[in-house]
């Protein structure tokens, strides 16, 4: 692919030469492929079907995550967070060692792989939030929490300027990626003032099913906000958001 210069941009085709806007700018690239047809039966192309099958089941797997957190993922998100999901789903899938190319799946792959997982890469939430924090998870009592210990927000809190407010929310779902369905659960601290005051220890918990089979993911998210006039407003759109995935548990 080539970028387009100059100052006229174009979209649509010339001879054999595509031209089209993406993330990354305007681009240009040669037409062509070979044909559906034959990529569907061709014995040639097994493998490229058994990495399409696994590339799409990467798909809906990141979007039954993102569905399921839409919540906070809203808040703190970035423009590619579709594509690097499903290139981390993906890759997970080809960690599962029980099923044949084309069978692989993210139930039976090291779904731990997506600890750690930045929605916003523009903001990481390890170089936002730099307060220690545990996780917990009882599957028998579907109890998962998480302890954040006692910080002060001005030194481990890297706020944007501006910021006079901010909000930590934990969300967990529980994920059936067969059926495609999920059940999420969240709590917050609520809006709190960014001060040089440290602040006690804080419990996020909250209950999901007991003895659940299915796949936890737990997310953590710093939002931030600014009083105007006793209103609070979100701040740059949520540019400087972060969340990020803090704990995965895959039934036995």
């Amino acid at each position: 692919m080539a970028k387009q210069a100059g100052i006229i941009k174009l979209k649509g085709t010339i001879g054999d030469i595509a031209f089209y806007k993406s993330a990354d700018g305007h681009m240009a690239r040669f037409k062509g492929g070979v044909d559906g047809k034959r990529i569907a039966t061709d014995p040639a192309f097994q493998r490229t079907r058994e990495n399409g099958v696994e590339f799409g089941r990467a798909g809906k797997g990141g979007k039954l995550l993102r569905n399921s957190m839409q919540v906070l993922l809203q808040q703190a998100k970035d423009p590619k967070v579709v594509s690097r999901l499903t290139t981390q789903l993906l890759a997970i899938i080809k960690t599962d060692a029980t099923s044949e190319r084309g069978e692989r799946n993210l139930t039976d792959g090291e779904l731990a792989f997506l600890n750690g997982f930045d929605f916003n890469a523009n903001s990481p939430l390890s170089t936002t939030l730099a307060a220690p924090f545990s996780v917990s998870y009882d599957r028998a009592t579907g109890a998962v929490g998480l302890v954040l210990e006692a910080y002060n927000p001005q030194v481990q809190i890297a706020a944007p300027a501006g910021a006079t407010h901010y909000k930590l929310s934990c969300g967990v779902s529980e994920l059936d990626f067969e059926a495609q369905t999920s059940l999420f659960k969240t709590v917050t601290t609520g809006i709190l003032p960014y001060t040089n005051t440290e602040m006690a220890a804080t419990d996020l918990d909250v209950s999901i099913t007991a003895d659940s089979t299915l796949s936890v993911v737990q997310a953590l998210s710093i939002e931030f906000y600014q009083e105007v006039n006793g209103t609070m407003y979100a701040l740059q759109n949520g540019a400087y958001n972060a969340m990020a995935v803090v704990q995965v548990a895959q039934p036995a």
